[in-house]
């Protein structure tokens, strides 16, 4: 891999959270940066920020749900910079509720977006970094993707499909100098729970029987929130994957995040369960 200063990345989910430190983060590095996502406007006011001249970060405003869209992305980025190093596949938003209460077309979307919009973009960059011999995808997972919790199973279950895609596409591509980087989020300061719950405003206005387990959640994301850390914690995880020699095959951040998945190998799954039911349990 070039070092970063010479490096071509594209970022999705980049308008903000996540995506935004680490376009800023990278910015600094002096990296060429394409930034997509669907909200343009919040798209090129980053973009311009970042660098005014429009040389090194470009904004390009997609629906990566859609085919053609993502074949453009793809396309335009060869076009503009003659070359791709690293995907970072960081879009993604959460759907909250219990599972029965979740309409099925809800799931199906929240798969679209977290999972198969990630495959399709992989699939398209994989034969680039492929012939080039060199090049990275990191996929932004979460500890969810190792921890489930009731209530927001959909979610976590679109993480713990993608950690397992990255850690098969790992092997599939190493072979051609191609690396798969996995990071795993906890909680970070962004408004993504305010999203999620934008995102799930249908299921959680008629809860049913739930309504009190739901409150219960609210509640305990509000404790959690203490433990935050902001969303740059995970973009100077992005920056040591892509410019360490050998990078780790996955990172997780910040200290508490460590810690639950310490925990779940330390502890029996019995006990890990009952730890997760405890903080969903109406009191």
């Amino acid at each position: 891999m070039p070092p970063l200063s010479e490096q071509v990345i594209l970022i999705t989910g980049a308008s903000a959270g996540i995506g935004e430190a680490t376009a800023r983060r990278l910015a600094r590095s002096g990296a060429r940066l394409i930034l997509t996502a669907r909200r343009a406007d919040r798209l090129k006011a980053l973009a311009t920020e970042l660098d005014p001249t429009g040389i090194r970060v470009v904004p390009f405003a997609a629906d990566l749900t859609l085919a053609e869209q993502r074949e453009a992305l793809i396309t335009g980025t060869l076009a503009r910079f003659g070359r791709l190093d690293a995907l970072i596949n960081n879009a993604g938003y959460a759907q909250r509720g219990p599972l029965e209460r979740v309409p099925l077309e809800s799931i199906r979307h929240n798969y679209e977006v977290n999972v198969f919009a990630v495959v399709a973009l992989c699939q398209l960059v994989a034969p680039v970094l492929r012939d080039q011999g060199s090049g990275r995808i990191v996929n932004i997972t979460s500890v969810a993707g190792r921890i489930a919790r009731p209530l927001t199973s959909v979610y976590d279950s679109t993480k713990h499909a993608l950690e397992a895609l990255s850690d098969g596409l790992r092997g599939e591509l190493k072979p051609f100098g191609v690396q798969v980087v996995v990071i795993r989020p906890g909680f970070i300061a962004t408004d993504f729970v305010s999203a999620a719950t934008a995102a799930s405003a249908d299921t959680l206005a008629d809860l049913g029987p739930y309504t009190p387990y739901m409150s219960r959640l609210r509640d305990g994301f509000a404790e959690l929130r203490r433990l935050a850390a902001g969303p740059d914690v995970i973009a100077r995880c992005v920056e040591r994957a892509l410019s360490a020699r050998r990078p780790c095959l996955h990172y997780t951040a910040p200290a508490h995040a460590r810690l639950f998945l310490f925990a779940r190998w330390l502890f029996p799954a019995r006990v890990v369960d009952w730890f997760i039911r405890l903080r969903t349990r109406p009191v």
